[in-house]
């Protein structure tokens, strides 16, 4: 991976790498992070990339409806387009939130840099490349892309060699984070070095460890659990499988003191997957993208959207911003699987290189 002004640091076999200026996320009793506007970056699919072409309508859609959600609400967005697709999007957006900078896939949560107030880039996974050592040659690929980006904007982060994808970094910017399993078995590691090298990398007081709901491919923690606020966790419910929904919550309880736990309706409809090593993500409430005045929830234009729309409103004081996700949570993601969060200096730098770029 490229290297951003950084010193390394050992531990436990892994090497962290920290660009200067890296903060670390506030202390358990500390005040609540300052609200601030955010600014959210979306991926187009690659101009001609055969693997999107028969959702790259869908996929346009939903960013142009998302986008205009984001900015009639106070935060704002930019999308990373092609030179062919930019004309498509220019006709709905205007140009200060589009530059021509493609990337090699739509999922900017996974490759991009975890946590937005303390940012930290892990290095991404073959598996969200479909696995194996293709897979990972492809992931490493993929982020480079960004990467160099990044490194031409002067923004400002941590660097990890360990594997793990932004999708299975869930946490509530107060010191506590929600993370797969499978970052253990990617990374050779135990539970108490796991936690110790997340501890490290982002600043973290607790890390709960969980078994994703579906084993295999991505597993990744936002299909099954969100913050809402500081140590309150929306889950999905498992009406079906309650050993394992009791398994999930000893394991939050486990590893987040004092954490509350908000059971959320998952009609979860797997009947029409775009892919079959990425599951779906209709009907998980959970895939919502949570930020520190805001949460914008997925809807899927069904009878339990009002019903997850009521009780998360009901369990935060954020505004709730409703997001039509139908057209894209087969392809196994939505809301928070395409979005990358920047808040700060590291928004402002990515804006003028935006703007410089033209």
């Amino acid at each position: 991976m490229t290297l951003f002004r950084a010193v390394a640091v050992l531990l436990a076999g892994a090497t962290f790498l920290f660009a200067c200026g890296n903060g670390s996320i506030a202390a358990d009793n500390a005040d609540p992070p300052m609200k601030e506007n955010e600014l959210i970056v979306l991926a187009a699919p690659r101009d001609g990339d055969p693997y999107y072409a028969d959702v790259a309508a869908a996929i346009r859609d939903f960013h142009i409806a998302y986008a205009q959600a984001i900015l009639d609400h106070g935060d704002d967005v930019l999308i990373l387009v092609g030179e062919k697709s930019y004309s498509r999007y220019a006709q709905s957006l205007d140009a200060r939130h589009l530059v021509i900078a493609p990337m090699d896939d739509i999922w900017m949560r996974d490759f991009s840099l975890s946590n937005a107030a303390a940012p930290v880039m892990f290095r991404y996974t073959a598996a969200g490349q479909g696995g194996g050592r293709r897979g990972q040659t492809d992931a490493d690929a993929v982020q480079e892309r960004l990467a160099a980006h990044l490194e031409e904007a002067g923004l400002v982060f941590g660097e990890s060699d360990l594997l793990n994808d932004g999708g299975n970094v869930v946490d509530d910017y107060a010191g506590r984070a929600v993370v797969s399993r499978k970052f253990l078995r990617d990374n050779n590691l135990d539970e108490e070095r796991g936690r110790r090298a997340l501890r490290e990398a982002l600043g973290l007081r607790h890390v709960a460890f969980i078994e994703a709901d579906e084993q295999g491919g991505l597993e990744h923690a936002d299909g099954v659990v969100a913050f809402t606020d500081p140590n309150r966790l929306a889950i999905n419910s498992y009406p079906g499988d309650p050993a394992y929904a009791a398994s999930l919550k000893a394991d939050l309880r486990a590893g987040l003191p004092g954490v509350e736990i908000l059971e959320m309706t998952t009609p979860y409809d797997g009947t029409a997957i775009y892919d079959d090593r990425f599951g779906s993500a209709c009907g998980l409430y959970t895939n919502m993208l949570v930020t520190p005045q805001r949460i914008y929830f997925p809807q899927f234009g069904i009878a339990e959207d009002a019903i997850a729309f009521a009780a998360i409103r009901s369990w935060t004081e954020k505004e709730i911003v409703p997001v039509p996700s139908a057209g894209v949570c087969h392809m196994g993601g939505g809301v928070r699987c395409m979005s990358w969060q920047l808040r700060g200096e590291n928004a402002e730098r990515l804006r003028q290189w935006a703007a410089g770029r033209g």
